[in-house]
């Protein structure tokens, strides 16, 4: 199942990133090599939140990055939730359904 982490950030995001965002990263290629972690970025136009897509059995661990990101524990996101999302189309898709 996929799950997306959905970030939303304070005005002055961009300008406070610097400080945590080596760490952030390195957060998140732990997670990509671990197999949770498929994707994730900023929005752009404008720089108010982030999407990350997550591949797990329950949103735990989507949840459990959040919780120690350091975005988060920092202050820089203020608010985060996670949504479950049923993948049906892509070389990906956690429940492919094909037409015809």
């Amino acid at each position: 199942m996929h799950y997306l982490l959905f970030y939303e950030f304070v005005p002055d995001y961009v300008e406070r990133r610097p400080k945590f965002r080596a760490e952030h990263l390195a957060n998140g290629w732990k997670a990509v090599d671990r197999g949770e972690l498929v994707l994730a970025g900023a929005l752009a136009d404008p720089v108010d939140g982030a999407v990350l897509v997550f591949n797990g059995q329950s949103p735990a661990v989507a949840e459990n990055f959040a919780k120690a990101d350091p975005y988060v524990v920092n202050g820089l996101v203020t608010r985060w939730f996670v949504r479950p999302w049923t993948t049906v189309v892509g070389r990906d898709a956690a429940t492919p359904v094909k037409g015809g």
